[in-house]
């Protein structure tokens, strides 16, 4: 959107004359309100070559293209949410069927998708579907976009063939290796916040493909492909509290099992921090996650707790250190 956005109108155009619809949305939380303004731009000059809105090109086509921005909110990530947010209503889900192919936007047939994907359909057009998939997996297929944060020397964003290489050789070449010398892999979040942490072990040596298949296999997920890389120096306890506030601050509030999980959660963490850890605390929590988890309205409760579960499976030391030693995987004291 920043760099190309006519690749994601074409896209949006294909689809939308594939779909036989003659209106697209292109929808931007917030804080990306400079994203929508280029896209405007775009839209604009399309419409000026001809390329957007009655008959285009004289095929009979009409189709346009229209930006909107939310108010903020990560729940509009839900699909449903989103149509909620685009219609003036609040980011709520809705209960799904009608799924949004039969009745979305306006109660009527919508397909959701996000930029990577409508971006990439130019190019499968032009290289033809096979030629595309085959940059992959047979079972992976294509390209995956990588944002890459964290205790690396190269981070950013990075297109890949899907089953590239594997994490190692990703993190130490294509990264440039950890950011402090000397410093050793210590925990990867390969998705974004949403997925399984996995650590050190269950990468190094371990042949991780960065595609869906070998992600699931090293324990996590591909999810957004957001990755993020700490090194040694990280407690795994604050991230993962970091992780919960965020959660609890995007809750939608909609169902009970997000909204007052996620707050207790939080409460829990923030009594471990000022040194009021308890042994029995990460079974307390996990409790709660598995109250959550498959029992809330979207995935949200979902990406709430995988973190917490996955983080306490993993590195149950860094966890041992706040509530048994009341003290920070680094020895820290924590802030009574």
């Amino acid at each position: 959107m920043e760099y190309d956005p006519h690749a994601l109108i074409e896209g949006m155009i294909i689809a939308g004359y594939t779909l036989g619809s003659n209106t697209g949305y292109v929808y931007g939380r917030g804080e990306y309100r400079y994203l929508l303004d280029i896209m405007d731009v775009a839209i604009n000059e399309a419409r000026a070559a001809g390329l957007l809105g009655k008959n285009i090109l004289g095929s009979g086509l009409d189709f346009d293209l229209h930006t909107h921005t939310g108010a903020g909110a990560y729940i509009c990530g839900e699909e449903t949410a989103l149509l909620s947010s685009l219609e003036g209503y609040r980011g709520h889900p809705r209960l799904k069927p009608p799924f949004p192919a039969i009745e979305g936007l306006y109660a009527s047939p919508t397909i959701v998708n996000n930029v990577e994907t409508l971006t990439s359909i130019p190019q499968i057009i032009n290289m033809g579907g096979i030629a595309w998939r085959d940059l992959g997996t047979e079972k992976s297929g294509g390209t995956k976009l990588w944002s890459i944060s964290g205790h690396v020397k190269k981070p950013g964003v990075y297109e890949l063939p899907m089953g590239y290489a594997d994490m190692e050789k990703f993190i130490h070449e294509d990264c440039g290796g950890m950011l402090r010398d000397g410093k050793k892999l210590k925990a990867v979040i390969p998705g974004g916040s949403s997925v399984y942490i996995i650590n050190a072990g269950q990468i190094l040596g371990q042949n991780v493909t960065l595609d869906y298949e070998g992600l699931v296999a090293a324990g996590s997920m591909l999810g957004t492909g957001g990755m993020m890389v700490m090194d040694e120096t990280v407690d795994i306890m604050e991230t993962t509290k970091n992780l919960t506030e965020f959660y609890k601050h995007e809750s939608c509030g909609w169902c009970t099992p997000c909204r007052e999980g996620t707050d207790w959660l939080v409460k829990i963490f923030n009594r471990i921090s000022i040194g009021g850890g308890r042994p029995e605390d990460a079974q307390l929590m996990l409790d709660i996650c598995d109250n959550i988890e498959g029992k809330s309205f979207c995935p949200l409760g979902d990406a709430a707790a995988w973190p917490i579960q996955s983080a306490i499976k993993q590195f149950p030391g860094d966890f041992k250190k706040w509530l048994v030693d009341n003290t920070s995987a680094n020895g820290v004291s924590p802030n009574v």
